[in-house]
C-alpha cells in the first residue's frame, strides 16, 4: 500500500492505493498554516487512513506528497509555496521521522499529471493543464514525468501571446497565466466577489464589456496553451483541470471556437484535431493525491534498483 497526499492551501485530499493504482481510502482534511501546519496536516492525514475499515498502516510503504511551490527534482525540499505560508522546507526531512516511511515530494501540478495518466490506457502520452489560481503544465510521456532540462517544461504560463496585453507576474505582458490564471482574473475585473472568474461570466452574460473581453482573454488563452502543449510534446491527449473547470460547461465551448478559429486556414493545425484531443478532469477526482502516491512508489523502485 502507497499513501499519496494532495496538500493544498486550504484542504489536503489523502489516499491510499495498491499495485495497480486503485484507491482503496480517502480522506480530506483542512490544511494547517504554515510550515509547522503543514507537516501536522501530512502526520494527521496518514494517521487518519491507518484507521479506517480494511486499511493497515503497517502495510504503508511510502508517502508522496504533491504542494504548491517549486520542487528541486531528486530533493524534499519546497520553496515558494505562498498559499501555504511556506518560504522554505525540507517536508521530506521533517516528515520522514514521523511517519517511519520514505517521503518524496513532488509539485502538485506535476503529481496531478501522473494521476491524470494514470486514468488513461498504458502509454497514453498526456498533458494535465492546470487552471487555478496560476496556469501550469504537467506532461507525462512514456509513462513518466517529462521534467525538461532544469525541471521547467510545463511552465506554459509564462508564454505571451499578446506583447501589448497585461502585465504577468514574471515581468512578462500577455502570457497565458495574465489571461487565464485566475488571481489575473481578478485583478483586471477589480470588482469585490467570492468567486470572480463566476462573477466574470455571469457578468459577461449580461452583457458587461470589460466582462466580455476577460472572458475572450481567458478562452483564448487556453486555447493557446492546448496549442503549444501539443505543437511542442504531441501529447495525445490534454486534461484541463483546477478550480477555473468547475466553469468548464460555461468555458470550454469558446475554447473549442478558438481552436477552431487558429485552424481555419492551416491545413496542418485541423489534421491535429486540437479541439478533440482535450478533455476536463472529473470534479473530485483523486489524480492529484493518487500521482503524489505514484511518485513515492516510483522513487523507492529508483533507489532499490539504484542500491542493487
Amino acid at each position: 500500500m502507497r499513501v499519496g497526499l494532495d496538500v493544498g492551501g486550504t484542504k489536503t485530499d489523502a489516499v491510499v492505493v495498491d499495485a495497480r493504482d486503485q484507491v482503496l481510502a480517502s480522506v480530506r482534511l483542512a490544511t494547517l498554516w504554515g510550515p509547522v501546519g503543514v507537516v501536522e496536516t501530512v502526520a494527521d492525514a496518514v494517521a487518519a487512513l491507518g484507521t479506517l475499515p480494511g486499511i493497515d498502516a503497517a502495510q504503508f510503504s511510502s508517502v508522496g506528497i504533491g504542494m504548491p511551490g517549486q520542487v528541486r527534482p531528486g530533493s524534499g525540499r519546497v520553496t515558494h509555496a505562498l498559499n501555504l505560508g511556506v518560504a522554505d522546507l525540507d517536508v521530506a526531512a521533517a516528515v520522514a521521522p514521523r511517519l517511519g516511511l520514505p517521503v518524496h515530494v513532488e509539485n502538485d501540478v506535476k503529481a496531478a499529471a501522473l494521476g491524470a495518466a494514470a486514468l488513461e490506457p498504458p502509454g497514453a502520452s498526456l498533458a494535465f493543464l492546470n487552471l487555478g489560481t496560476g496556469v501550469a503544465a504537467g506532461i507525462v510521456l512514456g509513462g513518466a514525468l517529462w521534467r525538461g532540462a532544469g525541471g521547467s517544461a510545463g511552465e506554459v504560463g509564462h508564454i505571451s501571446i499578446d506583447p501589448e496585453g497585461p502585465l504577468c507576474r514574471c515581468g512578462g505582458r500577455g502570457c497565458i497565466e495574465a489571461l487565464a490564471g485566475g488571481a489575473a482574473i481578478a485583478d483586471r475585473w477589480g470588482r469585490p466577489a467570492a468567486l470572480p472568474v463566476r462573477d466574470v461570466f455571469d457578468a459577461a452574460d449580461a452583457g458587461d464589456p470589460l466582462a466580455a473581453v476577460i472572458r475572450r482573454d481567458l478562452a483564448r488563452a487556453v486555447a493557446a496553451a492546448v496549442r503549444i502543449l501539443v505543437l511542442t510534446a504531441d501529447v495525445e491527449r490534454v486534461v484541463l483541470g483546477g478550480g477555473l473547470t468547475a466553469l468548464a460547461d460555461r468555458m470550454l465551448a469558446e475554447v473549442r471556437i478558438e481552436l477552431e478559429r487558429s485552424a481555419a486556414a492551416s491545413p496542418f493545425l485541423r489534421s491535429l484535431a486540437l479541439a478533440d484531443r482535450m478533455r476536463v478532469l472529473p470534479a473530485g477526482s483523486p489524480a492529484a493525491a493518487v500521482g503524489a502516491a505514484i511518485v513515492g512508489g516510483t522513487a523507492i523502485g529508483q533507489e532499490v534498483s539504484a542500491r542493487g
